[in-house]
């Protein structure tokens, strides 16, 4: 048996699900998630826990079945305390302003990329040279954060660029120069 799948997803105190066939309905403090899941997974509601299983023990259905609680539970803890991910702007004259919702992103172009937040995410900037990007679905969050980060790649040479919070960058060593000793 599946080693995360056979696992149960324990309710916090606050959180409600409602299964409706293939659909399931999460709704705690911090707002409400819905997903369809995959028709051949069975999820049942039993003592405040949910616990998934799967018809047989088939490559396909295992897989589902972990991929099923991985997703079930992210909505659980998506909705009690929600997901962020922080994004570094570095660069001589690269930086970030909150403009309202929005942010404004100064990345070494002739003009500066407004970043508009997807619905559920909150986009805030600290200083002048971090983002958080923070919702309760966190494939939107990653989502929104992979959009965010791929507006200028960090580059290879110099490390200049938007890239994740903790992301080492390896630089290339660049051009050699003239060889030493040659006279």
């Amino acid at each position: 048996m599946s080693r995360i799948g056979r696992l149960p997803i324990k309710l916090p105190a606050g959180v409600t699900a409602k299964i409706e066939g293939t659909r399931i309905s999460i709704k705690g403090p911090k707002g409400e998630l819905n997903r369809n899941l995959h028709p051949e997974m069975q999820i049942k509601l039993e003592d405040n826990q949910l616990l998934v299983s799967r018809p047989s023990d088939s490559k396909e259905h295992r897989a589902l079945h972990g991929l099923t609680r991985s997703l079930v539970n992210n909505m659980v803890l998506g909705v009690t305390g929600g997901f962020e991910k922080s994004l570094e702007v570095v660069g001589v004259g690269y930086r970030v302003e909150q403009s309202g919702t929005k942010l404004l992103l100064r990345v070494g172009l002739s003009h500066p990329l407004e970043v508009t937040p997807m619905p559920g995410i909150t986009l805030a900037a600290e200083g002048t040279n971090k983002i958080h990007v923070k919702g309760i679905d966190k494939e939107a969050v990653g989502e929104m954060a992979d959009k965010i980060r791929s507006m200028r790649l960090r580059d290879s040479f110099k490390g200049k660029g938007i890239k994740y919070a903790g992301e080492t960058v390896r630089l290339k060593p660049g051009k050699a120069g003239k060889v030493v000793g040659k006279k």
